[in-house]
């Protein structure tokens, strides 16, 4: 089963998705563990920037298995972050401490390229971009 999420401050980085016909999971236990994922994912920061991975539109997509396992897309403000190499086992490991949660799998993508527009209007208001 392929799911998506997005809370209503995050603009574009991933989108809600009804469950799949025929998926193993409820509903409600699809929403429960997107709530609890997006809050797991709201605890990485970058280092460099006092927002969360989140709010800085950094997530591009959650998949949600029948089994439970978790397929997150991501990226960086820059593909030359310092943290590039850690920031992956960052979310990982958030990902992880979702009671519930299967395997865990974290993509490093670039396409497309990050930028501002893609940060909800949370991290504008605190990055005094607006």
């Amino acid at each position: 089963m392929d799911l998506e999420s997005k809370t209503e401050t995050a603009p574009e980085p991933v989108e809600n998705a009804p469950a799949a016909p025929g998926s193993a999971l409820p509903p409600e236990e699809i929403e429960r563990l997107t709530d609890d994922l997006i809050g797991a994912l709201k605890t990485v920061y970058d280092p460099e920037i006092p927002v969360d991975i989140y709010e800085l539109g950094l997530i591009y997509k959650i998949d949600i298995s029948d089994d439970r396992d978790v397929l997150v897309d991501m990226t960086l403000t820059a593909p030359g972050c310092p943290v590039a190499g850690e920031m992956p086992g960052w979310v990982e490991d958030a990902v992880r401490s979702v009671d519930g949660v299967g395997d865990v799998q974290v993509n490093l993508v670039f396409d497309p390229p990050w930028d501002p527009s893609r940060m909800s209007d949370e991290a504008r208001v605190a990055l005094n971009m607006y």
